[in-house]
């Protein structure tokens, strides 16, 4: 049995995580800031402790990992599952400062910040493992996605570095890549969308083909107890993949279109699958 945090853990993926997990006996400390869906984590699961923790919030994330220190007598959990984030979709010159600094805020330094209050027990024990639940996104970019695609791009370069950082002290870096996955993200993400076609003019036609292409994908993506079993089987692996694709496929051709093309070919991929001209 492992003791393991895990961020996001109110709804979609995070959420069938912990319960996947605490299913197989391990001790979850499922974190969050929705109290209706905490509590009922925390009276409906054996195995889970609900935590209240806003990533954004420094004073937060420490009175949440001080419980989970005093719950484990001082110890650091076994693994941390770093998987709060949300999705800004728009035209980039209609979001507002605050659209991109509260996307970072959250995505990127509160995963930093989560990881920040937890690793220095985990190296100091010379063990340790973390999880970061990043994107296909953070090897694609598409169109109208620029907030949230770069945040998961900066997840995957904060754990490449991380991953290299640690090896040398015992704690290992795990990233999980979901592709489309049939959760309450899409139908926000469509919102946006939405919001933006009436309130953008300049960009309606192409919102909509958007809107078409994101609702088609989503349509046909993996449940999120698909994804939560890659991230059970990442945290009990006595050897696990530093970085798996969830499902393989198609999430794996598009890193490959990205990855291995000239980038007139990708961006003609890429366009010709959105449906943009």
């Amino acid at each position: 049995m492992s003791s393991i945090v895990i961020t996001g853990a109110t709804a979609g993926i995070g959420r069938a995580a912990a319960i996947l997990l605490a299913s197989k006996k391990h001790r979850v400390f499922a974190a969050g800031r929705n109290q209706t869906a905490l509590a009922e984590l925390d009276a409906g699961y054996e195995n889970i402790t609900a935590l209240q923790m806003d990533v954004t919030d420094s004073e937060s994330v420490s009175q949440a990992a001080a419980k989970v220190f005093e719950a484990l007598d001082g110890q650091a959990p076994d693994v941390l599952v770093n998987n709060a984030g949300y999705a800004v979709v728009g035209p980039l010159e209609a979001l507002s400062d605050d659209d991109w600094e509260q996307q970072f805020r959250t995505n990127v330094l509160g995963l930093v910040r989560v990881t920040k209050a937890f690793l220095p027990s985990m190296r100091e024990r010379r063990r340790g493992r973390i999880i970061n639940v990043s994107s296909v996104a953070g090897k694609v970019t598409l169109p109208f996605f620029g907030p949230y695609n770069s945040t998961k791009h900066a997840v995957e370069s904060i754990s490449d570095s991380l991953r290299h950082e640690l090896r040398p002290h015992g704690v290992e870096v795990v990233v999980i890549e979901p592709g489309a996955v049939k959760t309450r993200f899409g139908s926000l993400e469509q919102q946006q969308i939405e919001h933006w076609i009436e309130s953008a003019p300049a960009y309606a036609e192409q919102l909509r083909t958007l809107q078409s292409f994101h609702h088609d994908l989503h349509s046909k993506g993996a449940d999120p107890i698909t994804v939560a079993g890659s991230i059970v089987d990442a945290c009990e692996s006595p050897n696990p993949t530093p970085r798996r694709v969830v499902p393989f496929f198609p999430g794996s051709a598009f890193i490959a279109i990205k990855a291995l093309l000239p980038t007139r070919v990708s961006d003609w991929i890429v366009q010709k699958l959105t449906g943009l001209p």
